[in-house]
């Protein structure tokens, strides 16, 4: 039985970019890694869409949360947190652990955070020094309103905008200094196909000076080593080197798909995903403002999501995401963020159809493969 990945991280991984990373290492201090690390430099600011410099960590995305937490910030600062999901939750437990005072702003997990409360907070709150946030909370499968919300930070000379893009970079239009986002991290294993590994880290002319008067204490997550490093086409520490062999593979990918075309490609797969999983007589669990880069299936009554997950696995070889935390057994997460095409959309919606007609639930076999063959022919 062949294997099928459609989490939404990791993702899987073309293999033109498999076939780079297996070539002989090579050594980070020499010459040959310094041309390749010089035009991954200029590829990601390309895709962050940014003058600024895109740092590359040796770690997950959560690495580049603790770098951002670590480096904007001093003990006892106030950050305002929005909570929708399991990674906005993130966002609380890191602050907590560096004395960083987390003010919550919670939203009901499936709709997207309100620009206006955000604003209110600021406004009653002028001692909040930053906005902690997904653009897309992969838990949920809702996209926040992250350039109204910048329209509000970029006003305040005091106040950061922290997106966690994790699952957003490389998926749809967030360009960075056109919105006046201050720090925007992503990570290797979502839309940029390739393994875990790898986080990028982004900071506006503003949050740099943040990082300058900062008090905390950080060794290998320093921001200012890695930007002095970056600027002679170096890292401070050893890097993931076959990763970021992988890495300049992906962007000249992306670079010769087009940035626009990368998110047009996006959007297509998601709205004819959600309207297959609606034909089939499904709900979304996103209520609003669902993310391009996954979508999240509610469980219909009377299937156990826990036995829907294994069935797509058992008989079709198809990993799908389970729900998190209060919607665990709930919800499935159909990932097309990365390396998917059209056609993959077909396999994962046959193999839903029919693990739902396995567990008994009155599904018109080909219901969904209709619409979706309708919205990509």
């Amino acid at each position: 039985m062949k294997s099928y990945l459609f989490t939404p991280g990791p993702t899987p991984v073309p293999e033109r970019v498999m076939l780079r990373m297996a070539a002989p290492i090579i050594h980070h201090r020499e010459k040959a890694f310094e041309t390749i690390f010089e035009e991954v430099r200029e590829g990601l600011r390309y895709l962050f869409q940014t003058e600024q410099e895109v740092l590359t960590l040796t770690s997950s995305g959560t690495g580049a949360m603790e770098a951002a937490i670590t480096n904007l910030f001093s003990k006892g600062d106030e950050v305002l947190v929005v909570r929708a999901g399991k990674f906005g939750e993130r966002w609380g437990e890191l602050a907590k652990v560096w004395g960083i005072s987390p003010v919550y702003l919670d939203f009901p997990w499936g709709e997207p955070a309100d620009p206006a409360r955000i604003a209110e907070h600021l406004t009653t709150q002028p001692s909040i020094k930053g906005v902690l946030i997904q653009a897309s909370e992969t838990s949920t499968g809702v996209m926040h309103p992250i350039r109204e919300i910048a329209e509000i930070t970029s006003k305040r000379n005091d106040v950061v905008l922290v997106v966690d893009g994790i699952t957003s970079v490389g998926v749809f239009e967030m360009p960075m200094d056109a919105w006046g986002i201050d720090v925007v991290i992503t990570g290797s294993q979502k839309a940029l196909m390739l393994p875990p590994g790898l986080a990028f880290i982004s900071l506006s002319e503003k949050a740099w000076k943040m990082v300058n008067s900062s008090t905390s204490r950080h060794y290998y997550f320093d921001l200012k080593k890695h930007l002095a490093a970056a600027k002679r086409n170096q890292t401070p520490y050893t890097p993931a080197i076959t990763l970021i062999l992988g890495l300049h593979e992906v962007l000249t990918m992306l670079k010769t798909e087009g940035l626009q075309n990368v998110f047009a490609r996006h959007h297509r797969l998601a709205e004819a995903t959600r309207e297959a999983v609606k034909a089939m007589g499904l709900s979304l669990f996103a209520k609003s403002s669902p993310s391009d880069a996954l979508t999240t299936v509610l469980v219909p009554k009377g299937v156990d999501g826990l036995a829907l997950k294994k069935t797509f696995l058992n008989l079709y070889g198809i990993t799908v995401a389970g729900g998190q935390e209060q919607i665990k057994g709930r919800v499935i997460r159909i990932a097309h963020l990365g390396y998917f095409d059209q056609l993959d959309m077909f396999q994962v919606i046959a193999g839903l159809e029919m693990s739902l007609y396995k567990l008994g639930f009155p599904v018109e076999l080909g219901s969904g493969l209709k619409v979706l063959e309708e919205k990509l022919a």
